[in-house]
């Protein structure tokens, strides 16, 4: 059985009033997630809290991570439905999921996945976002990105009433000892940089007092939005890494045509 370290926090910031992040850290599922809700009227907390209840619900069960995240979606728009929350209420979300010594990541929208391996950060999702969308078509150099006007604007999320509904888009690899997995909401990636978050995973704190530094990092570079971080390690051993990206379709060609549209959902 892997033994897992990890570390999790969250933060309302130094701007908003209350707090629509949420975490789940579950190691004896070998799950974690970040959801990033938005809504407005604390609808997005309750649409974080939803897909967090709903993912670690399913995997219970033994669905797996993209059907839970598909659940997750479905689930909070029969809760505004409901009644349950504000109409137009939503979340992004990651997921990990170990088991043994393989790692699967499923997403949609911006919150983020990367990888440390001792040395060197990766950035193993892609955000659903129209800055990426621009960036992908050469529209902007990635340089751009973290500062270009509609850093805000998302493409998809739990949540939304598009007709075509929601593409989950999810990666699968091999987790080796020493190597660290980070999930976060744009909080912490809109004040600090990959090079920061680098250096800061290279200092040999642990888990724990590794997101407690980025959080705070991230409070003191400005505290714009809601932050959340959690740090995952494993000790296993595992064979040659080959990253699969699972078959999807992909969600800029879905979306494409409708792009303009999307800007009246989600702009928080």
């Amino acid at each position: 059985m892997p033994r897992y370290g990890y570390g999790a926090g969250t933060d309302t910031g130094r701007i908003r009033s209350h707090n629509e992040d949420c975490f789940r850290a579950e190691p004896e599922l070998g799950l974690w997630l970040v959801a990033d809700g938005m809504g407005g009227h604390q609808g997005g907390e309750v649409a974080s809290t939803i897909a967090g209840d709903v993912i670690v619900d399913k995997i219970q069960s033994g669905q797996s991570l993209v059907v839970t995240i598909e659940a997750a979606h479905n689930a909070i728009l029969e809760a505004g439905r409901a009644g349950e929350g504000p109409a137009g209420m939503g979340t992004t979300v990651v997921a990990l999921q170990i088991n043994h010594h393989e790692y699967e990541i499923a997403w949609v929208g911006d919150c983020r996945a990367y990888l440390w391996n001792g040395a060197h950060l990766k950035q193993l999702t892609r955000d659903h976002s129209y800055v990426q969308y621009l960036v992908d078509q050469r529209v902007i150099p990635a340089a751009e990105a973290d500062h270009h006007g509609h850093q805000n604007y998302i493409m998809q999320a739990l949540g939304s009433t598009d007709p075509d509904g929601i593409r989950v888009d999810a990666i699968r690899d091999v987790l080796h000892r020493g190597e660290r997995i980070l999930l976060c909401s744009d909080g912490l990636t809109k004040e600090v940089s990959d090079a920061d978050i680098a250096a800061l995973l290279s200092t040999g704190l642990d888990e724990q007092e590794t997101v407690d530094r980025l959080i705070q990092t991230a409070l003191e570079n400005g505290g714009s939005d809601n932050v959340t971080v959690v740090l995952v390690s494993a000790d296993i051993d595992a064979p040659r890494r080959s990253l699969k990206r699972l078959p999807q379709n992909h969600i800029f060609d879905a979306f494409r045509a409708r792009i303009k549209a999307f800007f009246k959902y989600f702009t928080n």
